[in-house]
């Protein structure tokens, strides 16, 4: 394929996050400028910015790999999703606009018509806009970047199961998008906690754990699906 040169970092990005650059596997710039029809430079820099986002280690004697992280750093990503998005549900209560809402309102309208139907093949990619589109209401760039880094990391190391109860699921984006509407900052970040914590649950590792299956991940002191039980 050839791509523009801006492009580069996204397209070994999303391959990564797909898994066409398996965990652990050497990125050559010369192998990779063949593969996006670009020169050695825009992948140089594109390595670089993956390096630091943790997509991308560099090891002696082998150079730039696809990292390989643990257990603990993918439990990390997701409570810092737990964190981090309540805020931004939170923030866009006071900095959306009403395009924002329009688009907001016209997902939920139609996921919630989609999940009513059982034809939710589509659902998770419209959960994703939903989602993306509540970061940009929150009106902060910053925060913006690191939510979509967050997704783009999950979606990487987790596999993530069709939600139980579609319908409740969809009834929880048009909770918090009526919170949002009303200009409710603290019931958007209620409720999209209680959202965050619910989704933890359909979260599964793609890689293998110790004891070489896949599984809920667990660090030091809980496993990430804990704070569904508390409930």
């Amino acid at each position: 394929m050839r791509i523009p040169a801006h492009s580069v970092c996204t397209a070994i990005r999303d391959d990564i996050v797909s898994g066409v650059h398996g965990r652990g596997s050497r990125l050559t710039e010369e192998l990779l400028a063949g593969r996006y029809g670009v020169s050695r430079v825009p992948v140089r820099e594109a390595l670089r910015t993956l390096e630091a986002e943790g997509f991308v280690v560099t090891r002696r004697h082998a150079g730039a790999c696809v990292a390989e992280p643990s257990e603990r750093e993918a439990a990390d990503l997701l409570e810092a999703r737990s964190l981090l998005e309540p805020l931004g549900a939170s923030r866009a209560a006071r900095r959306r606009t009403e395009a924002h809402l329009k688009v907001l309102r016209g997902l939920v309208r139609l996921g919630q018509e989609r999940a009513r139907q059982g034809t939710g093949d589509d659902l998770r990619s419209l959960g994703g806009w939903f989602h993306e589109t509540l970061f940009q209401a929150a009106g902060s760039p910053s925060l913006t970047a690191l939510l979509t880094q967050l997704r783009h990391k999950i979606a990487w190391m987790y596999v993530v199961e069709a939600p139980a109860g579609p319908v409740e699921y969809w009834a929880e984006h048009g909770a918090i998008t009526d919170a949002v509407a009303r200009g409710d900052g603290e019931r958007a970040r209620a409720l999209m906690t209680l959202h965050v914590e619910r989704s933890a649950a359909a979260h599964r590792l793609r890689f293998a754990s110790d004891d070489g299956r896949t599984g809920p991940v667990r660090n030091a002191q809980h496993s990430v699906n804990t704070a569904i039980s508390r409930r």
